[in-house]
């Protein structure tokens, strides 16, 4: 053996980041087994590697016994002692046994050997890279397609993008650059696989946390996001200063950071409400873009009731009852909407001036008079 393999091992070690002992062990594992292979060998080896002078030894271990039942592990006491007179009955005794043309057979046997370690321990590399993105947002680049996964090029792996984690609204094209949340990484006998989203809920969260820094730096806080996604989205935030807008700097000026998502999400409709352990609150401002007159709170079934006005009531519910539904999944409360007229009908509102929640508790996107009856 040369000094070229030991070269050879030092540069894959470099090259592709793995542990230059885990490299030497597999080397290790694949000279025993092609010297048990080629010389017929059943025999307890060790190999020796000297780095230095690119030299290989095969020693055959051997326990020194009284009487000896199988040579090829056992040595008496009366042959060990004439190798050296210290050995005693249990030792374990090493008798070089290296062949003469070991190092060319050992080569050719090893090569296969090794390079199935070498991408073991790549798909090790490369699963403890990405498993610790789980949850986390990447930029990759469309490989390919088939009828069951879109393949995404993360950089040193192709992720999985299901047909159920699509955006239903979204057209995906072979070298489109996307970005995607990382759903679950699984370490399976076919190496790493990731599986991403363009629907996850935690997507939405995400670009939220890389678009405002007020988010990254804590001073605002997401609390719950709801998505139906490429349709329309509410996210709740709240800010524990009370001189800190969290609606406000979520939105960005002139709506800026609030946009820039949207686009990214290709026109997804967001709404960013603020978050109040008030459900009265909480409720109000998860129904907009709709004003509401009152909220009236069950604790114990967490239900509550909300009166809204007669001419806004299509627009609490919603188109196919999006909005209210997004309300509830937002806030974790059921939510069951009356109009003033119905809800005085059942003796629901109470006698007092009809209170309307400041519609700045919430960004929306602009809904024109003419298709509030989209949402009936």
């Amino acid at each position: 053996m040369s000094n070229q393999l030991f070269e050879a091992i030092d540069y894959l070690a470099e090259e592709k980041g793995i542990d230059k002992d885990i490299l030497l062990e597999a080397l290790e594992a694949a000279l025993i087994s092609a010297y048990k292979k080629n010389f017929k060998s059943a025999t307890n080896v060790r190999i020796e590697l000297n780095e230095e002078t690119g030299k290989m030894g095969v020693f055959a271990r051997k326990t020194v016994v009284e009487e000896v039942e199988d040579h090829q592990s056992e040595i008496s006491l009366d042959e060990a002692k004439e190798i050296n007179p210290n050995y005693e009955l249990e030792d374990v005794l090493e008798i070089e046994v290296t062949p003469k043309d070991f190092g060319r057979i050992a080569a050719q046997a090893a090569k296969q050997v090794v390079t199935q370690r070498v991408r073991e321990a790549e798909r090790g590399v490369i699963f403890s890279e990405y498993a610790d993105r789980e949850e986390d947002v990447l930029t990759g680049i469309i490989q390919r397609k088939d009828h069951r996964y879109i393949y995404v090029n993360l950089g040193k792996i192709e992720a999985k993008l299901a047909e159920a984690e699509q955006m239903p609204t979204e057209e995906y094209h072979i070298h489109d650059r996307i970005k995607v949340f990382v759903t679950k990484v699984e370490n399976t006998s076919k190496g790493p696989q990731v599986y991403i989203s363009r629907s996850h809920p935690g997507l939405l969260k995400r670009l939220f946390e890389m678009e405002v820094p007020e988010i990254y730096d804590g001073i605002v806080e997401i609390k719950s996001v709801a998505r139906e996604a490429g349709d329309r989205s509410k996210i709740s935030v709240y800010a524990p200063d009370p001189d800190i807008d969290p609606v406000g700097s979520c939105v960005g000026q002139k709506g800026q950071r609030v946009q820039t998502i949207v686009d990214e999400l290709k026109g997804e409709k967001i709404d960013v409400v603020e978050w109040s352990e008030d459900p009265i609150e909480f409720v109000s401002n998860a129904l907009s873009p709709s004003k509401v007159v009152d909220v009236i709170v069950n604790e114990e079934d967490k239900a509550t009731t909300v009166i809204v006005p007669d001419y806004q009531l299509s627009l609490a519910i919603g188109k196919r009852g999006q909005n209210a539904r997004l309300a509830a999944k937002l806030t974790g409360w059921k939510i069951d909407i009356k109009s003033e007229s119905e809800a005085k009908e059942e003796g629901l509102l109470k006698e007092k001036e009809d209170v309307f929640f400041d519609d700045n508790t919430a960004y929306h996107e602009e809904i024109h008079d003419e298709d509030e009856d989209l949402f009936q």
